[in-house]
């Protein structure tokens, strides 16, 4: 796609050239094995200053919705850390290299969110690196679907709360010393927490786990001037989904049940979180924004 977000076309006919028949990857997948590759914005998102001296980690930005954020960020004007999973390194080298095209610090921090100790040291790391933090992103999840509950592991249980919630909390509490007035956390949620998946049990419950725990955390922190909101993806074309995300046999109709009868591309979920990171949304406080393809949500 050359158009950049400000085209005027028809959405339902948007990223026709990408097809989700990819071959099935081991997890965690990366976004540079993709048959065809997910659309990032690195050749359409155009900055305009809006997030100019912000300073900003996204955890799971070396691809996928993360990674699109990154490049947002940046083109925005903010310098950006991103933590990722040691075997995601050639996709993080990538952004690393995009977010160090638009003139910005960027800062690679590989490692395991799903352990304490780690995910208390990338907010050290992050805050070194950048010189302070003000704009916190939990993006980084696992998903694996499971056919059965009784097939499904305690094992694959605890480790996708692990990465998905509780790596969210002891992130956002690392970080909290760190946040003055103005600054923003971000959590990605999902589609899942209003429409679950049958297959997606242990995967669902976590973001309907994210939803509680931002709007209860932005009551919370809004007397103190930081803001909380997430954003809820739908079907969303992203190395996740062909490394154990979806069963292989439903890729290539991923996504056509949606309204817009399309998978969407982490392209179109970046302006979403520049807008919640921005003081274009000063008044915006505990919202979840849907970007779902026009799926109904309660």
């Amino acid at each position: 796609m050359s158009d950049d977000q400000y085209t005027f076309d028809n959405p339902a006919e948007k990223f026709s050239d990408i097809e989700t028949k990819a071959k099935p990857q081991e997890a965690p997948g990366l976004d540079t094995k993709l048959d065809d590759k997910a659309d990032l914005g690195e050749h359409s998102y155009r900055g305009s200053g809006r997030l100019t001296g912000r300073k900003a980690l996204i955890t799971g930005g070396d691809s996928g919705i993360g990674a699109a954020v990154a490049i947002a960020y940046a083109r925005e004007g903010a310098d950006v850390a991103i933590s990722y999973l040691p075997e995601e390194e050639e996709d993080a080298h990538r952004i690393i290299g995009l977010i160090e095209a638009e003139g910005r610090t960027a800062h690679a921090i590989p490692g395991d969110i799903s352990s304490h100790d780690f995910a208390v040291s990338v907010i050290d790391v992050a805050v070194a690196a950048l010189g302070g933090l003000d704009i916190l992103v939990n993006n980084a999840a696992k998903q694996v679907f499971v056919p059965k509950l009784a097939d499904l592991s305690d094992e694959q249980f605890d480790l996708t709360f692990k990465t998905n919630v509780y790596a969210m909390f002891w992130l956002t509490k690392a970080a909290l010393p760190h946040l003055s007035p103005g600054s923003t956390i971000i959590n990605t949620t999902s589609q899942q927490a209003y429409s679950p998946s049958a297959e997606l049990v242990d995967y669902a419950s976590t973001k309907y786990a994210i939803n509680g725990f931002t709007k209860a955390l932005a009551q919370q922190l809004a007397p103190e001037g930081i803001r909380v909101n997430a954003v809820a993806p739908g079907p969303i074309w992203t190395p996740l989904q062909a490394s154990g995300g979806q069963p292989p046999e439903a890729l290539p109709e991923f996504g056509q049940d949606s309204p817009l009868g399309r998978v969407g591309q982490p392209a179109e979920l970046a302006p979403a979180f520049v807008f919640l990171a921005s003081g274009e949304s000063s008044y915006v406080v505990g919202e979840t924004l849907n970007v779902n393809g026009g799926s109904p949500t309660p």
